[in-house]
């Protein structure tokens, strides 16, 4: 709630709506790893799925980035849209157990930390480089995690 409220008041539209996003995927992912019918494992997508998704985040980033700069006053309205845009595909993967999830946070990290930096959001910028930090390590786990399931010795 905090940072619905921070992100709208810097005019970083699309990322105040990906705050409110967060809220409730915290929910569905919260029953969707809990729920004891459809236990989740790691996996990973294959490559041309992920071009796609490449492709087609683009496209809505340059919509949402063309929207935000005609219809607003947004401040740095194609980074803003990008990170919006990708988390939210990033989210999606988490919640169903995508490997990749954490590669994508990682690019999308980075970049908000220049985006917050540029909004003299300087703490929360130190925020993303621990979130940076975190999903490096997040990657190295969860590729273990993955690898011991393959052999059959944990389940995720």
């Amino acid at each position: 709630s905090f940072y619905i409220y921070i992100c709208f008041i810097n005019n970083l539209y699309a990322e105040t709506a990906l705050q409110i996003f967060y809220l409730i995927m915290a929910f569905y992912g919260y029953y969707n790893w809990n729920n004891n019918k459809n236990i989740l494992t790691i996996s990973e997508w294959n490559i041309s799925k992920h071009i796609l998704i490449i492709i087609s985040g683009t496209i809505a980033m340059f919509i949402m980035g063309f929207y935000l700069t005609i219809y607003t006053n947004a401040k740095i309205p194609i980074i803003d849209s990008f990170t919006t845009v990708f988390s939210v595909i990033a989210t999606f993967m988490v919640t169903k157990k995508i490997l990749g999830n954490w590669l994508y946070w990682i690019i999308i990290n980075i970049t908000s930390i220049y985006m917050y930096y540029d909004r003299e959001l300087i703490l929360t910028a130190l925020l993303f480089v621990i979130y940076t930090i975190i999903a490096l390590f997040g990657y190295i786990k969860w590729e273990r995690l993955k690898q011991d399931d393959k052999n059959n010795t944990y389940r995720a």
